[in-house]
């Protein structure tokens, strides 16, 4: 078990960063640009870690609190998930509830640090944030239960473990569909187009960035590697349902599980490409669509 936190440990904390570059260089080459190196992230964060930290004198403990929990929930989420065919280090039944609400408690603590700035801009960013997230968690939750239904149990070790391959030949339709579900979620979460924008500054568009403007140095690395972490750990769970395939050879499994994130790193690109920024008005109507889409994957298992 040891061997396998540690595993699990490097592959997330060494790989994370690059899908971000991956995703960075995806949309500079559709923009005919050469765009930045791939390792232009951990450069980035190598620089804010050589930062000082500047907070201001109106914020209290739980400014910096935001920063800290964001950055230490994909982490012990990571340790509930499987990578690939390697099984998660923690697996208990009822695990998955766990997952989600880790990530509802990284969203608490973050929303919580933008409004102790006092800042009614961050405000009206934390506000798009919860509200969207809110809608987002139903999707995930009925796509959890689909896998629940078809594997018989209630720990993700179980649901995205040797079975699943054997699951999508009974109940493909309805795995497709929370596939494509799930992947929304990703979007979401991570705050990607066509949702929201990680480069924007527009005053009128801005969601997940607004809420981050106030830190600087070490506090905004933690905040640029929790979201990357953030990132492997959802596309994790998107991949594994993709790529459901176990051949037995540790190398060949972890190399079709990496090479299946780096693959859905680019097509997060292709789409930020090719796709404009959702009106927030049409937001929660695409949302609320994929938790309908979702129950209705439900009804086809329990048929």
């Amino acid at each position: 078990m040891f061997v396998n936190v540690l595993v699990h440990l490097a592959l997330l904390l060494l790989f994370a960063p690059l899908l971000q570059g991956v995703i960075t260089r995806t949309k500079a080459l559709f923009a005919g640009r050469q765009g930045a190196p791939l390792l232009q992230p951990y450069y980035d964060l190598a620089r804010l870690w050589r930062k000082g930290f500047v907070l201001s004198h109106t914020t209290t403990w739980v400014f910096l609190a935001g920063p800290v929990v964001g950055l230490a929930v994909p982490i012990l989420a990571a340790l509930l998930l499987p990578f690939g065919a390697l099984p998660a280090p923690i697996s208990f039944q009822g695990d998955l509830i766990l997952f989600v609400y880790l990530f509802g408690l990284s969203r608490f603590f973050v929303a919580s640090a933008a409004l102790d700035t006092g800042s009614s801009f961050e405000g009206m960013g934390a506000a798009r944030e919860v509200t969207f997230s809110c809608l987002a968690e139903p999707t995930l939750l009925f796509s959890l239960i689909v896998l629940a239904r078809l594997a018989d149990g209630l720990s993700l070790g179980t649901l995205l473990g040797s079975g699943l391959g054997s699951s999508w030949r009974g109940g493909a339709a309805s795995l497709g569909l929370i596939t494509v579900c799930l992947f929304v979620v990703l979007l979401v979460e991570n705050s990607r187009i066509p949702f929201d924008d990680p480069n924007t500054h527009l005053e009128l568009t801005m969601i997940h960035e607004v809420m981050v403007l106030d830190h600087s140095g070490p506090a905004f690395g933690m905040v640029l590697y929790g979201a990357a972490l953030k990132l492997m750990v959802l596309g994790s769970l998107v991949v594994r349902l993709a790529l459901p395939f176990e051949t037995g050879s540790p190398l060949l499994d972890g190399g079709v599980y990496l090479g299946g994130l780096l693959l859905l790193a680019v097509l997060i690109g292709v789409v930020e490409s090719t796709m404009a920024r959702l009106r927030l008005v049409r937001v929660p109507q695409v949302l609320i669509g994929t938790m309908l889409i979702s129950i209705f994957a439900l009804v086809l298992v329990l048929r």
